[in-house]
């Protein structure tokens, strides 16, 4: 959710925090600010509602007031994604004890109220309405006995239930840069004679391409020359340095006008990525799930996948393909449910995480909870994910990394497309481990996957036909998708990323339920928007479409090149893709729903890359 970054280096890093910022701004966030130690060992703090630039503005306006340069070689810096406290120059962060302690957070203090109230019966004042406040004046308790910012702030950890990672700056240690890390991920960049903290990688990779990835309950100690990192037992660890393969470009918009318009324009590349090395001409590598996978695929009976949002989405595909291909049932089910009841896992389940970050709260959570009530019961776990180092990859006993590259827009949309590819190359894994998949059917599917860049690129060049229909959406505030089949949870994702960026109310249905009450919404405001592949089920669809256009429904159908449908006035047919199967066809028709709700957004005029009220990485409840 929010985003941290900290450093301390010889040179002053005002301006490596402000770079770090605004490469944090893709998660989403309210409100920033940053803190610095002087040359005179005074904490000074600038903090701005609205975008980065409202911060560096008025970073300006201080300097030009005050006639001082805002700088310093140890500091912290914070976008802000509200939870307790609307957004407001007092709720950003970083915030400040008694001029003594400056803390950034990320996360969620669950018991504040409780450490709030015995704070203020100690005299402690307070002047936001967050949860982070409790944090730099427990640490400022500690430091009333001891001169050790380290201690200090390990001993106030103990006073903290729920999650956090933290930057923490004090005037009692002008040379230290304290960073601890539970449940919200945390990473050190290592540089030479100076250090830093992120939320992730994409904020540094401007000063260093070499990263330490901090452990749950990991505290460490940064100073210019060294890194001490601690476990959550106080024991003195060295965690290995890790070299990022991404580019200072990466996150980059290059020539594109958006981030989602540019990893849209990156899928035909982030699958090629994808399928790298696990895949041969006709055989898919099982293996590349890890050394242990023929062994756990061959003990399973059935699939638990567990994910939330645009990977939820994904598992619903999942579920169709391994029901309907290789004969396993598959149950598929929204993280944040999961974890709040008694869920009833079998024996010879493989439980399937899937997030693009790896460290989504409530998948995490859910993980977590499988780990616990498996026992010596046959439960293996199996992470999707799009970064290395995440929770969620480094507690599974499997791991399968997608290659989306860095992924900035908050709609997801190269991050879906690979995982779907992942989910693709799992089930014909199973089948050909289990054997109820044969050599041709495995080949057919891996012949698909590797026309599917091809497919993508080409489903990309009916953007310009793609931008006109968008203008039906212009004065409407509601809309219908309807699909069969895998194209049903299709058009849940089409309908999510209307939602997300366009900020109009759209619902998915299967296209056979019109009748069971979405019928009675239809009228010339409410646009449906259907997926007609040409399959087994598209008899079936067209007699659905009639009913909606009967009732003088404006219809837009994404159908195959070969289909017999046309256009007709309040019917616009869009024959946007052909030789698809029945892998290739969720993945490819979804390319044209993101073009769409993309070109809806800018005629709506909404912040396409950053929806208000949204956050990148949900890494808080």
């Amino acid at each position: 959710m929010c985003g941290i970054v900290g450093g301390i280096a010889e040179r002053s890093v005002t301006p490596i925090l402000l770079e770090g910022l605004r490469r944090l701004e893709y998660r989403g966030y309210d409100s920033s600010g940053i803190a610095l130690l002087d040359s005179n060992n005074v904490i000074n703090r600038v903090r701005a509602l609205g975008k980065i630039k409202q911060l560096e503005k008025k970073i300006e306006q201080e300097q030009e007031q005050e006639q001082v340069s805002f700088s310093g070689n140890i500091g912290i810096a914070h976008t802000r994604w509200a939870t307790h406290g609307i957004p407001s120059e007092n709720n950003a962060h970083p915030h400040i004890c008694n001029n003594k302690v400056a803390v950034v957070h990320n996360g969620i203090i669950e018991n504040y109220q409780v450490l709030k109230q015995a704070q203020i019966a100690a005299g402690y004042r307070f002047t936001s309405e967050t949860d982070t406040e409790v944090v730099g004046h427990a640490i400022h308790q500690q430091l009333e006995s001891t001169d050790d910012l380290l201690l200090a702030v390990t001993r106030a950890l103990n006073e903290f239930e729920g999650a956090y990672a933290l930057g923490v700056i004090a005037i009692c240690d002008p040379d230290t840069l304290i960073a601890a890390r539970k449940g919200s991920p945390l990473v050190i960049g290592v540089g030479i004679g100076e250090h830093f903290i992120a939320s992730d990688v994409s904020a540094l990779l401007p000063v260093t391409q070499n990263f330490i990835f901090l452990e749950e309950g990991d505290v460490a100690k940064l100073t210019r020359e060294s890194i001490e990192i601690y476990d959550a037992s106080g024991n003195r660890v060295d965690r290995p340095v890790k070299q990022s393969s991404l580019s200072v470009t990466a996150v980059e918009l290059g020539e594109h006008r958006h981030y989602m318009h540019k990893e849209i324009c990156e899928q035909p590349q982030a699958v090629i990525d994808t399928l790298e090395g696990r895949i041969t001409q006709d055989k898919v590598l099982v293996a590349s799930f890890g050394p242990q996978a023929e062994t756990i695929f061959s003990s399973i009976d059935q699939l638990h996948i567990i994910a939330c949002g645009t990977s939820y989405h994904a598992g619903l595909v999942a579920k169709y393909w391994a029901e309907d291909i290789i004969g396993l049932p598959c149950q598929v089910e929204v993280a944040s449910e999961f974890r709040y009841r008694n869920p009833v896992i079998l024996n010879n389940t493989l439980f399937i995480t899937l997030s693009q970050s790896g460290e989504t709260a409530d998948t995490l959570a859910a993980l977590k909870q499988i780990n616990k009530k498996r026992n010596t019961r046959n439960i293996p776990t199996l992470a999707i994910c799009n970064v290395a180092e995440s929770s969620l990859t480094r507690e599974s006993d499997l791991s399968y990394l997608t290659h989306a590259g860095p992924e900035i827009g908050v709609a997801s949309t190269k991050a879906f497309t690979t995982q779907l590819v992942a989910l693709a190359l799992l089930i014909t894994s199973i089948g050909k481990i289990k054997k109820t998949l044969d050599e041709k059917r495995e080949s057919q599917i891996v012949s698909g996957l590797q026309k599917l860049p091809n497919l993508i690129a080409n489903a990309l060049t009916h953007e310009k036909e793609i931008e006109t229909i968008a203008q039906l959406f212009a004065d409407k505030q509601h809309a219908l998708f309807l699909g069969r089949g895998t194209m049903y949870p299709i058009a849940m994702e089409g309908a999510l990323k209307l939602k997300e960026i366009s900020y109009i109310h759209a619902e998915a249905y299967p296209a056979g339920e019109l009748k069971h009450g979405p019928l009675a919404l239809i009228d010339e405001n409410m646009p449906v928007v259907a997926i007609a592949p040409l399959d087994d089920l598209l008899d079936k669809l067209k007699s659905n479409l009639q009913e909606v256009k009967a009732r003088g429904g404006q219809m837009i159908v994404f159908e195959d090149e070969k289909s017999d449908l046309s256009s007709e006035s309040g019917f616009k047919v869009v024959k946007a893709t052909t030789n698809v199967g029945r892998i290739t066809a969720p993945i490819t028709y979804n390319i044209l729903l993101q073009l769409l709700s993309y070109h809806v957004a800018l005629i709506k005029g909404t912040d396409v890359d950053q929806p208000r009220n949204l956050a990148k990485s949900v890494t808080v409840e």
